[in-house]
């Protein structure tokens, strides 16, 4: 699904990023964060739909998830959601203490997250600090502690993402949103979002070249970063909120931005 490829691809630019001048990623860290991310993507889709349960009855597209059309019950999931968590967790075991440490400090994030559309009109910063928490994992796997003045900007850089892709989600349950009383950025954005999204794209964009430039990241990079403005540009500008299977397909084109970036910084460094 595409959302386990946007919470794995953070991951696969910080690794990508900590790998030593001239040489390829770690493969085998890859393929463990690629493990995580389902197990974590997994888990925090069964949190959000034990919070949302009611919620999910009212609203046309969730309505046929199992627990809200009463497929399993509340206790099977946090059956279900013990398994994927214990799953996760000796993923998480087989890094260094310091990662082990911050992987750990982002299962609050986690499990509050599905709350904040009942506290917040910024629902989707709260998506953006947990979904991005990889672009600081991901470095410290490799190096054993975070250079923050690489992953600091990389995390902005994926929070402001987050808000770009997440807001043009939102905008597809709108109209059941305002019924049931759910917050949204795309509630509070309305017409204007587009230029909150252009804001917020060129936030990553300066992020994306600070990180670069704090790391030693060369011309391919740069590149990549480019394209990924053009790309960006052309989701904002063809995009029309009042129609949801244009925002599902906008959203889930952001792999290809998640692709660019990491296809970036591998022939950077190279």
């Amino acid at each position: 699904p595409s959302g386990t490829w946007l919470l794995y691809l953070p991951c696969s630019w910080s690794i990508a990023l900590a790998a030593q001048p001239g040489c390829l990623p770690d493969w085998p860290m890859l393929a463990l964060f690629g493990v995580g991310a389902v197990l974590m993507r997994g888990a925090g889709c069964t949190i959000n739909d034990m919070w949302d349960r009611d919620y999910d009855k009212k609203v046309a597209r969730t309505a046929s998830r199992p627990l809200a059309a009463g497929d399993i019950s509340t206790f099977q999931s946090f059956v279900f959601l013990g398994g994927q968590l214990s799953l996760a967790l000796c993923v998480l075991l087989c890094l260094n203490y310091y990662s082990i440490v911050l992987g750990a400090a982002s299962l609050s994030l986690v499990i509050t997250y599905p709350l904040m559309k009942r506290i917040t009109y910024w629902p989707q910063l709260v998506l953006g600090l947990t979904f991005n928490w990889g672009a600081l994992l991901g470095w410290s796997a490799i190096k054993g502690s975070c250079e923050w003045s690489v992953c600091l900007p990389l995390y902005f850089a994926g929070v402001m993402w987050t808000l770009v892709y997440d807001t043009i989600y939102a905008h597809q349950d709108k109209k059941d949103d305002i019924i049931i009383g759910v917050k949204s950025t795309a509630l509070q954005f309305k017409e204007d979002t587009k230029q909150w999204l252009s804001g917020f794209s060129l936030a990553m964009l300066l992020s994306l070249c600070m990180a670069g430039m704090n790391c030693n990241q060369t011309f391919p990079y740069y590149s990549a970063v480019a394209a990924i403005g053009a790309h960006l540009a052309h989701q904002i500008y063809t995009l029309d909120i009042d129609k949801p299977e244009d925002c599902w397909k906008k959203f889930a084109s952001n792999r290809t931005v998640g692709v660019l970036l990491f296809i970036g910084i591998v022939l950077g460094n190279l």
